[in-house]
């Protein structure tokens, strides 16, 4: 499955950041809201998507917790879009 992950806004320091943007998967667009522990591309993304968004994925044949899985992989390997201004080296471990 392929999701494309945007990332709207990142608040927080290097060790902890809260993350807001939306995924595409089918040519649908959703929101999540997502921590990240010991920075994007370190240690740990807890990411979270609401119930509708659950409700949604459902009707459309997927498993929101498989979603929720290739979400957060794509956050920990940093395969994102940013918003312009915002460098990927600045938060992302290669």
């Amino acid at each position: 499955m392929d999701l494309l992950v945007n990332i709207k806004s990142l608040k927080g320091t290097q060790m902890a950041a809260k993350i807001t943007g939306t995924f595409v998967v089918s040519n649908n667009t959703f929101p999540f809201t997502a921590i990240a522990f010991g920075r994007i591309g370190g240690h740990n993304i807890g990411a979270k998507i609401s119930k509708s968004t659950e409700k949604e994925l459902q009707k459309l044949g997927f498993d929101a917790n498989e979603i929720i899985d290739d979400l957060q992989k794509s956050l920990i390997q940093g395969n994102i879009t940013l918003p312009e201004g915002l460098d990927k080296e600045s938060f992302v471990d290669d």
